[in-house]
């Protein structure tokens, strides 16, 4: 019985880490008094697709863009520019997402992106769009990624980065 165990701690360690699993536990912490992701809705007047995304990184006036997924996926490939801030999933998600802008004006345009999984099931993007918010920042978008970023970003061939 002792030898089954070490795969199912070894899964649960590996989603974990992807993100997958630790969404569950964000939605069932009651200590907190930020709203479960699921009860977080993002409006659509901060939804950029893809394409539109891809016409602001080729003006002059660049956003900050900032990863808020896994570590891992990041590495895979991200959007050119963006920086890895932390899986907002998490308590150490959101610290580090929250020390990175803590210098910036509040109305600096910034783009949040995941990308780990369908739009509705990630459990990255609603609570990095709620700590801008609650941090006081107005000019916040997120990339809508319908299913994930392999198919909404790199397989329609826009430009990517690796490593990191």
């Amino acid at each position: 019985m002792k030898s089954q165990t070490i795969p199912i701690v070894y899964a649960l360690g590996l989603l974990a880490t992807l993100g997958l699993y630790g969404h569950d536990l964000m939605a069932q912490q009651s200590t907190t008094t930020r709203t479960s992701q699921t009860e977080t809705t993002i409006p659509s007047s901060a939804l950029l697709q893809p394409g539109e995304l891809v016409g602001i990184l080729q003006t002059s006036d660049k956003p900050v863009l900032l990863q808020i997924g896994s570590h891992v996926l990041y590495a895979e490939a991200h959007i050119p520019r963006s920086e890895y801030a932390g899986a907002a999933g998490t308590a150490a998600g959101l610290q580090a997402l929250s020390m990175r802008v803590s210098n910036m004006k509040r109305d600096q345009l910034i783009v949040i992106y995941c990308g780990c999984c369908p739009w509705g099931k990630c459990p990255n993007i609603r609570p990095a769009y709620e700590e801008l918010r609650e941090l006081g920042f107005t000019n916040i978008k997120a990339l809508y990624l319908a299913d994930n970023f392999g198919k909404d970003w790199v397989d329609k061939g826009y430009p990517i980065a690796k490593g990191n």
